[in-house]
């Protein structure tokens, strides 16, 4: 009798431990899988005592929309159960790149309401040679999140702050625009922030 009761508490305890992993699918470019964010994503997550399980689908030079047209992104979505789905596009400060980041936004938006998953935009930054742009960058992703009722994860804001307060423009890679390591490392921080803040 003893060994059914452990065996049982054993089985509720590993479906408990099974249902608490976050599982993220992230849809974007190269500054997504650049330094592998969604490895630091976890990494970040579980010095937080957080356990996350991530999913790339990321190809160069993508939009949401050359996702879409793909159609792995809707396979994904409707066969994995994602808890958040987190899209990512170019820096999208240009009315052409406004248009997209919302309409196809909603897209994505609804196709992750209809299978029960957060969707969230992941805010980027422009190159440091359009920093001009930064704010139109910013207003274009908030703009969006609000318009679709998507989640929004900051990270432009956070290296604009970052750029501001120091100077210091080592968060940029050797090309003035993929992330560098440390870019990188303060995206993951910003991403586990505004997903888990109420953890």
């Amino acid at each position: 009798m003893k060994r059914s009761s452990f065996f049982i508490l054993f089985c509720l305890l590993a479906c408990l431990s099974f249902a608490q992993t976050v599982k993220i699918l992230f849809v974007g470019n190269s500054l997504t899988y650049t330094n592998n964010l969604p490895e630091l994503v976890e990494k970040e997550a579980k010095s937080r005592g957080i356990k996350v399980k991530t999913t790339s689908l990321t190809f160069p030079n993508y939009a949401i929309v050359d996702h879409w047209d793909d159609g792995e992104l809707q396979k994904h979505i409707m066969g994995k159960s994602y808890d958040f789905v987190i899209a990512q596009q170019g820096p999208s400060s240009q009315a052409e790149g406004r248009r997209m980041l919302i309409e196809d936004g909603r897209k994505l938006k609804k196709l992750c309401d209809k299978y029960e998953t957060k969707f969230v935009y992941f805010m980027v930054w422009p190159s440091q040679a359009y920093y001009h742009t930064f704010d139109a960058v910013i207003k274009n992703h908030r703009d969006a999140a609000t318009e679709n009722g998507a989640i929004l994860c900051p990270v432009g804001e956070a290296w604009k702050a970052y750029f501001d307060g120091t100077k210091d423009f080592s968060l940029y890679g050797m090309d003035g625009f993929h992330p560098s390591p440390k870019g990188s490392r303060l995206a993951a921080e910003v991403i586990v922030d505004t997903l888990f803040k109420n953890e």
